[in-house]
């Protein structure tokens, strides 16, 4: 089995693996962890992304596809979503997913490593992730590839989890977030690898909100804006690729 401190060295086959042995039950215990806040948080992303009606989005690290599914809500039939993921298992539920709901007209998913994405430069208006980057291997390497493939005055969208700032409702959340959140996500997945344990541990191990930004900066990116939500539970990034 593999350790949290295996896990944390985000080794693309360990996350492969780990994603895989939880993706049965992986929306399930979206919706039960969250308190159903996650849907509204992906809701959010898409509006704050200012997407246009026609245009070409990509959601990375898309597991069963809910982002993509959101960004196709506010989609004409000239737009066209994409979602890429690495994982195997998760890309085959997000594909049995569109079929079930009739969407496979509208969204389309790829099995792809989001440090080396088969697309061409400047293709995507949108290139979006949620709760994916932190667990890529290089978070550098992946923001600079999403925006390589993101046309210029294009938006590269981050949703992850956060550190909240208020220290009674972070004490109150990090208890949930440590001991009660790995225990239900255990007992629900039954994941050998301890999928909801390495959860916390890699949210705490990522970067904060204003590192997360300079990050994206020091890419390339401008204008990033940071959106908190439910009390900063979670953080929206959202920054420009240059015009020019």
């Amino acid at each position: 089995m593999l350790t949290q401190t295996e896990l944390l060295t985000k080794k693309g086959v360990h996350i492969q693996q780990m994603f895989g042995s939880i993706a049965r039950v992986y929306d399930l215990l979206n919706t039960i962890l969250s308190f159903n806040f996650d849907k509204s948080w992906r809701k959010y992303a898409v509006k704050v992304s200012n997407v246009t009606a026609d245009a070409k989005v990509l959601d990375v690290c898309t597991g069963t596809g809910d982002l993509a599914i959101a960004y196709s809500r506010v989609l004409h039939e000239s737009g066209r979503v994409i979602g890429s993921d690495f994982c195997h298992e998760m890309v085959r539920l997000a594909d049995h997913k569109l079929r079930k709901r009739n969407l496979s007209g509208k969204i389309e998913v790829i099995e792809a490593d989001t440090l080396h994405l088969p697309f061409q430069d400047n293709y995507f208006q949108v290139s979006a992730v949620a709760f994916g980057i932190r667990n890529v291997s290089d978070l550098r390497a992946g923001i600079t590839e999403m925006m390589r493939i993101t046309a210029p005055g294009g938006r590269v969208v981050i949703l992850e989890f956060s550190q909240p700032i208020n220290p009674v409702f972070k004490a109150i959340y990090y208890f949930y977030f440590k001991k009660i959140l790995p225990f239900i996500g255990k007992l629900i997945s039954r994941s050998k690898y301890n999928a909801y344990s390495y959860l916390p541990s890699s949210v705490l191990n990522f970067p904060d909100r204003y590192v997360l930004r300079a990050q994206m900066e020091s890419c390339g990116l401008e204008d990033v804006k940071i959106y908190s939500r439910t009390l900063g539970i979670v953080t929206i990034h959202v920054g420009q690729k240059p015009c020019n």
